[in-house]
C-alpha cells in the first residue's frame, strides 16, 4: 500500500480483476479497510510482463495516443515462505481511501489517518499477514484494552467527469450555518438511527456546536442545497484536475457498482498471415536505432553489414514497415477488431491450427438450416484484454470495436502513458453466423414496427443526455436481434454446460453493406490458466444438443414471468434505458457477460411474445 510514510502490502486481486473490477482509479473494498488502485506513474513496469498483441496495441494507440509501446501484465513476482523476499514488495500502488473513517465503539467520525503514533487512526499491519491489516482508534474513550478497529466512512462523493472525492462530511453537517464550525473546531460523531434498514438512517453531529444533518438531505432532490460543487479530485493520481471542475458532485455509497465503469478493447488472437520483413526487420532492430527518417535508411544499408538482408527489399516499403513496428503509424483511426476475427471464424477450413486457436466447422441443425447458416467450433481460443480508461456514474458504450467518442474518460496516468495493463485469457467458444438472405427483409420489417421506432427513439435520447452525437452510434435492428439473441444462449447454455452465466462472454460480429455485412455471435468463456477451460461449452456445438438447446431458449423466450409489462415495454420519454421486451427475468445478463451493459435488447425481435 502507497502511504504518504511507507508502503505495506495489503491484499491479493487477480490479473483479470484488475481489468474490469478493481482496476486504476477503483475502489477496493479489503476485509478491515477500503483502498483505491493509483495511477500507472506508480505501477512498476518492470517486474510486469509484455503481452504480444499487434492488432490490440494499434487500437490502444488510436485512442490514447501513439507514444504506447507496450501491453504489459500486472506486476508479480512468484511467492515464497519468506515474508522478507522480494514478493512481498512487488505489487500494485493503493492509497487508503476514503481516509474519513469512523470509530464503532465511540462513534467518533474523522479523518486523521495515517501511520505516525499521533494519528487518531493507525495503521497496524500484522507480519506476514497482509489479510489483516487495519487501522485502529489509539486513543478510544470508550475501551480501555486493545485498540478498536475503525472502519472507513459509508459514503462517498464523485461526478461525471471521472473525480472522485471524500464525503464533504463537515461542510453537509454545518450547511446550515454557511459550511463551517461557529465553534472553530468540529468533531464529528456519526450513529444509525432507528433499525438502520436504509444506508441513509445516518445523523452527523457536530460535538463542537451543535449542528446535525440527516444524511437523507444529500440524497434527495434538494442535495444542491447541501452539497458543493466538484473540487476536481482525481484521487488515484494523488492530485486535483489543473482546469478544476465546476460539476455538481453526486453522492455514492462506497462500493457502488457505478463508482467505477472500465473502458476496455479487447481482441482474439488470431494466427497472422506469413510477415518476413517485419520478422527481419525485429531481429535488426537494435542495428536500426539509429535510423530516424527515411534519408538514413539507405546510408546505413550501404555502410552497415548486418542490414544486407534488407537490401532486397524496396526502401520505401522497409521504412513504412519500420514506422509500424516502431508505432509511428497514424493515431487518428483504429483498426476494425472485429472484421479479422469474422473473416477466420467464417473459414474454419481454411484457419491455421495453433496452441491459441483452433476451429472445427459443425453441422448446422436441420430444424434451423432456414435461419442459422453455420456453426463453428472454436476449440482454442486466446482473448486479450487492455484497459484504457475508466468511468464515473455513467457507464460507457462497449469499447469492443468503435465506441471511443466517451466524452468523460478519465486518465490512467498524470501524463500520457508508455504502456497500458493488459490480460490474457485462454478458453472455448461457440461461433455462428445468421444468413443475409433472412435478414434483409427481416430489417425492412422490423424497422417501421412499433418496437423498432421505440428502440431508436430511446438511442437518441440517450446520447443527447450525454452530450454525444444523435447521429452516431446507432448499430440498427440487426445488432438488436443478435445481441437479443446472443442473451438467450448464454442463459440456456449456463444451465447446461457447467459454467456459469457470468462465465460466459459474447461477442457480436455485426455490420451492414453489400459486401462487407456481418451478422454472427461468438459465445465464449476463459480462464486466466495456460491450458485455458476444458470443454464444457464447445461440447454443446453438437447438432442434436446445440438443436435442442436453441429450441428451449426460444420457447422461453416467448413467455416472460414479468408479462405483460415486459413484453409491452417500450421505453419512455422519461426513462433513461435502451432496452423494449427484456428484464431481469428474461433477457439480462451479468454485467461481465454482457458487451453493451444490458442495452439495445428486445426479445420481440426473436420470437413472438
Amino acid at each position: 500500500m502507497a502511504d504518504d510514510l511507507k508502503s505495506r502490502r495489503v491484499g491479493t486481486v487477480r490479473p483479470s480483476q484488475l481489468m474490469y473490477t478493481y482496476g486504476v482509479g477503483s475502489v477496493v473494498d479489503l476485509p478491515s479497510m477500503s483502498v483505491i488502485v493509483g495511477g500507472l506513474d506508480e505501477w512498476d513496469a518492470n517486474n510486469g510482463h509484455e503481452i504480444t498483441e499487434r492488432r490490440l496495441l494499434e487500437a490502444v494507440r488510436a485512442v490514447l495516443g501513439a507514444q504506447v509501446e507496450r501491453l504489459l501484465s500486472p506486476p508479480w513476482m512468484e511467492e515464497t515462505r519468506n515474508v522478507n523476499d522480494d514478493w512481498a514488495r512487488v505489487g500494485i500502488p493503493v492509497m487508503p481511501f476514503p481516509r474519513w473513517m469512523r470509530c464503532p465503539r465511540c462513534d467518533l467520525l474523522s479523518a486523521s489517518v495515517g501511520t505516525g503514533s499521533g494519528d487518531l487512526f493507525r495503521l497496524e499491519v500484522p507480519i506476514g499477514k497482509p489479510d489483516r491489516a487495519r487501522f485502529v482508534h489509539t486513543n478510544c474513550t470508550r475501551t480501555t484494552g486493545k485498540p478498536p478497529a475503525v472502519i472507513p466512512a459509508r459514503f462517498v462523493v464523485a461526478c461525471t467527469d471521472g473525480h472522485i472525492d471524500e464525503f464533504p462530511w463537515i461542510e453537509f453537517c454545518h450547511a446550515k450555518t454557511g459550511g463551517s464550525c461557529t465553534a472553530g473546531a468540529p468533531t464529528l460523531r456519526i450513529r444509525d438511527l432507528g433499525k438502520g434498514t436504509r444506508s441513509t438512517d445516518v445523523l452527523v453531529e457536530c460535538r463542537s456546536c451543535g449542528q446535525k444533518m440527516h444524511l437523507a438531505h444529500a440524497f434527495n432532490e434538494s442535495r444542491d442545497a447541501t452539497m458543493p460543487l466538484c473540487r476536481g479530485r482525481e484521487a488515484h493520481l494523488r492530485r486535483f484536475r489543473p482546469s478544476g471542475c465546476d460539476l455538481q458532485v453526486r453522492p455514492l455509497l462506497l462500493g457502488a457498482s457505478n463508482a467505477w465503469f472500465p473502458l476496455t478493447m479487447s481482441v482474439l488472437s488470431i494466427p497472422a498471415a506469413p510477415d518476413p520483413l517485419g520478422s527481419l526487420l525485429a531481429s535488426l532492430s537494435e542495428q536500426l536505432i539509429g535510423v530516424t527518417d527515411r534519408a538514413h535508411l539507405e546510408p546505413a544499408l550501404q555502410f552497415n553489414p548486418n542490414l544486407a538482408p534488407l537490401q532486397i527489399y524496396d526502401l520505401d516499403a522497409v521504412w513504412t514497415r519500420l514506422c509500424e513496428l516502431r508505432g509511428q503509424g497514424p493515431a487518428s483511426e483504429g483498426p476494425d477488431l472485429l472484421r479479422p476475427e469474422w473473416d477466420m471464424l467464417r473459414d474454419p477450413a481454411n484457419a491455421p491450427a495453433t496452441d491459441d486457436f483452433r476451429l472445427v466447422a459443425e453441422t448446422v441443425p436441420p430444424r434451423f438450416a432456414a435461419d442459422i447458416e453455420q456453426i463453428v467450433r472454436a476449440e482454442r481460443l486466446r482473448e486479450v484484454v487492455a484497459l484504457t480508461g475508466f468511468t464515473r456514474i455513467d457507464s460507457p458504450d462497449s469499447g469492443v470495436a468503435e465506441d471511443v467518442d466517451t466524452p468523460n474518460r478519465a486518465p490512467l496516468a498524470r501524463q500520457d502513458p508508455t504502456w497500458v495493463p493488459a490480460a490474457e485469457v485462454r478458453g472455448e467458444g461457440i461461433f455462428l453466423a445468421l444468413p443475409e438472405d433472412r435478414l434483409r427483409p427481416w430489417e425492412d420489417l422490423v424497422g417501421a414496427s412499433d418496437h423498432g421506432v421505440a428502440m431508436h427513439d430511446a438511442h437518441s435520447r440517450w446520447r443527447a443526455r450525454r452530450g454525444l452525437s444523435t447521429s452516431e452510434g446507432w448499430r440498427g435492428h440487426r445488432y438488436t436481434l443478435l445481441h437479443s439473441l446472443s442473451h438467450l444462449l448464454i442463459n440456456e447454455l449456463a444451465m447446461e454446460c457447467g459454467y456459469s452465466a457470468a462465465s460466459i462472454r459474447e461477442r457480436i460480429y455485426w455490420s451492414e453493406g453489400d459486401s462487407e455485412a456481418m451478422a454472427g455471435i461468438l459465445l465464449y468463456t476463459a480462464a486466466p490458466d495456460s491450458e485455458g477451460t476444458l470443454g464444457g461449452l464447445v461440447s454443446l456445438a453438437k447438432p442434436a444438443t446445440f438443436e435442442r438447446l436453441l429450441q428451449q431458449a426460444l420457447q422461453r423466450a416467448q413467455l416472460c414471468a414479468a408479462d405483460p409489462m415486459c413484453a409491452e415495454h417500450t421505453p419512455h420519454e422519461t426513462e433513461d434505458v435502451l432496452h423494449t421486451a427484456a428484464c431481469h427475468a428474461c433477457l439480462f445478463v451479468p454485467e461481465t457477460s454482457c458487451e453493451r451493459g444490458n442495452r439495445y435488447l428486445d426479445r420481440a425481435f426473436v420470437v413472438p411474445t
